[in-house]
């Protein structure tokens, strides 16, 4: 069953599962995952902690005492789900120490809400690192311009960060110079650069999805030939954007350093469109030092009958290239795609924040014990 997902991880392909929840951690369902299916690392986000939490199964006794500790609904939510995460960087300690501390790590998101706001979201993300207090953690901060001054001023503190909700090869870039500028401030301030690690989250099924729809409503025979192409031409231009910076003088400075590449995550790689292989943002997608951070069915589908036939990105940027060019040439403006990308992107996670939010506070009143 995991000879597919061995060899995506001798490829290079770091396998992270993008799901979490107090079962998967107390079932021993996570270990499971990590002993036999190559498991390395795990994402977190709004709507993971929404689905789980809203379940309610193992959260009970901790919505009660929190209820009689007569707690915010915030700090209640914040109590949960670090709590999750400090459990699930402890099962995946033995992997970070393996790694050197490359893998084996959790994912934990400042409060969307915050996603405009760079002053706020620098405090949430020192909190939330506070809080959780495990060297394998990783502070998800999203790639907003508000966010890209926040990603500096967190690494520059020596705190590991997950860029997500990357959609834009232009804002790629952006985050990657974000990442230099933040190793800059860390050196200036004396810090261990060798013990900073970030990833830079790119988004891959949503670009289909966004621009799949557009070319429907084109209809021509032309249009139609370029469906499920643009996501990942869009993915292997973002990683000849990452060899290029990565193999700069500014970069081979901090290297000398010590300093670690910011690894390439193809997130959202769940295939939304039942006409595609369910492996296609798996298999299409393999190059050295990236991380694919799958849900659940990803990794199963993968695992069972993915065909993995080594790098499938380099090589590919000509063709990349020409296929975006196509579905410019159409109409289809890529900047409004992507900008839409990103809006929607925030607004669904504070959507699923706002959920939680409601969803708690309800449990907290249903628990909270009447006076004698």
């Amino acid at each position: 069953m995991t000879d597919a997902l061995k060899r995506l991880s001798d490829e290079g392909v770091a396998i992270w599962l993008d799901d979490l929840s107090r079962k998967r951690i107390t079932s021993g369902n996570l270990a499971e995952l990590i002993d036999q299916s190559h498991v390395v690392g795990v994402t977190t986000n709004p709507s993971i902690f929404q689905k789980a939490i809203s379940s309610g199964d193992g959260y009970e006794q901790q919505l009660a005492d929190l209820a009689a500790r007569k707690v915010t609904v915030d700090e209640a939510i914040r109590m949960i789900t670090t709590a999750d995460v400090r459990d699930a960087a402890d099962i995946l300690r033995p992997v970070f120490d393996r790694t050197d501390g490359q893998d084996g790590r959790v994912s934990i998101e400042v409060d969307p809400r915050l996603a405009h706001e760079t002053t706020a979201t620098i405090a949430e993300a020192k909190q939330l690192a506070w809080l959780v207090d495990r060297p394998n953690t990783l502070i998800k901060i999203p790639a907003t311009k508000a966010g890209l001054p926040a990603i500096t001023e967190v690494i520059g503190k020596g705190i590991s960060v997950n860029v997500t909700l990357i959609f834009s090869l232009e804002r790629y870039r952006a985050v990657m110079d974000a990442y230099l500028s933040g190793l800059e401030k860390a050196k200036a301030a004396g810090l261990d650069l060798s013990l900073i690690h970030s990833v830079a989250s790119f988004f891959v099924s949503r670009v289909d999805s966004e621009i799949d729809k557009r070319l429907d409503a084109i209809g021509t025979d032309e249009a139609k030939a370029l469906k499920g192409k643009a996501a990942l031409a869009n993915a292997r231009l973002a990683y000849e954007a990452y060899e290029e910076v990565f193999s700069s003088d500014r970069w081979n400075a901090l290297e000398r350093l010590g300093a670690n590449k910011q690894r390439p995550l193809w997130a959202s790689t769940g295939v939304k469109d039942p006409a595609y292989k369910d492996t296609l943002y798996v298999v299409d997608l393999v190059a050295p030092n990236t991380v694919n951070t799958m849900p659940e069915a990803t990794l199963e589908a993968t695992a069972d009958h993915g065909q993995v036939a080594g790098d499938t990105v380099r090589g590919t940027y000509a063709q990349a290239r020409a296929e975006l060019d196509a579905v410019a040439k159409l109409g289809i403006s890529y900047d409004d795609v992507v900008q839409l990308l990103e809006d929607e992107g925030v607004e669904k996670f504070e959507a699923s924040w706002n959920d939680l939010l409601k969803s708690t506070e309800a449990e907290l009143a249903r628990l909270a014990p009447t006076e004698a």
